[in-house]
């Protein structure tokens, strides 16, 4: 069933020629092909479906932050609400006049400020922090060859103003302990993750199955936590155009601007798209299209 839907879903949205634009001002992903385009489901059995270019490995960009949040809040449990809120932005992810007017105390942990927060309490947390996250992010992802690509993460250093400009208004109000470039060192090389989309729908197994690893059923967060988690990606995983996915697809999940989306349905699957062309929220247009697709024709999402 699901192979024969994404199927009609990859013609279909093809077939509609829908526009967009490249995230240019990373040079490094301006130089992927328009026409790349990945759909990828892992059913919680770990039984996979995927069609187009799904052996094409993409950078996470924002999808990450979601991985270190998961590993912050596995470390100081709701404490680590002390550092980040759970509020919606209602702004781009990188405003400066929100984070100016809230004495620099992010909205939500997965827009760039609040990841920068997480950052700077991993930084706090972990004997290697580094290390240590790529370690927790392999371990989630149950592959040991998942990296970061260090042409984006060059490419992110050297184009990174915004951010820059985003850790040190923090600071300014005390909100950021450790020296701010190790801080966004630790974020670039977290935003440079990259996975295929195979890859991806594995890892964000862990959230459609209550907190647990699927195979071992290790529990990574407790299922409160996970609960928790998954509202935070409901209502804050698509920038300020969360509304607008809760509305047409109906399930959690997390954007990047590298064109990949990864959603759960709690207790059935996990599924990745990808597509490079981003609309002007900084969403996948292909992408946010086939997952609306895709809870029509199955008919199945958390509402």
């Amino acid at each position: 069933m699901y192979q024969k839907i994404l199927n009609e879903i990859f013609n279909e949205v093809n077939r509609l020629n829908l526009q967009g634009k490249q995230a240019d001002y990373i040079p490094e992903l301006a130089k992927i092909s328009p026409d790349k385009f990945a759909i990828n489901l892992t059913e919680l059995s770990g039984k996979n479906y995927g069609i187009g270019d799904i052996n094409d490995k993409f950078s996470l960009q924002s999808i990450a932050k979601v991985f270190a949040f998961t590993l912050a809040y596995k470390l100081k449990g709701n404490e680590v609400f002390r550092h980040v809120g759970i509020e919606p932005s209602g702004d781009p992810f990188n405003s400066l006049i929100q984070l100016e007017q809230e004495e620099g105390m992010p909205r939500n942990p997965l827009i760039n400020a609040g990841a920068l927060a997480i950052c700077d309490v991993l930084i706090d947390e972990l004997p290697n922090p580094e290390q240590d996250l790529f370690d927790f992010i392999k371990k989630i992802a149950q592959n040991n060859t998942i990296s970061y690509n260090p042409k984006v993460y060059q490419s992110e250093k050297k184009t990174s103003y915004r951010n820059r400009a985003l850790i040190n208004l923090m600071k300014s109000f005390g909100r950021i302990h450790n020296d701010t470039e190790a801080v966004l060192d630790l974020y670039f090389k977290l935003c440079s993750v990259e996975m295929t989309a195979p890859e991806l729908s594995r890892t964000f197994l862990l959230y459609a199955n209550h907190g647990k690893l699927p195979g071992t059923q290790e529990q990574i967060l407790t299922s409160s936590q996970s609960k928790r988690l998954n509202a935070i990606m409901q209502t804050c995983g698509f920038y300020d155009e969360a509304g607008e996915f809760t509305f047409r697809v109906g399930l959690p999940g997390k954007s990047g601007v590298g064109g990949g989306i990864a959603a759960i349905h709690p207790g059935k699957y996990a599924v990745a798209v990808w597509s490079p062309l981003l609309n002007p929220k900084g969403n996948s247009v292909k992408g946010m299209k086939a997952l609306e697709l895709l809870t029509t024709k199955l008919g199945w999402s958390i509402f």
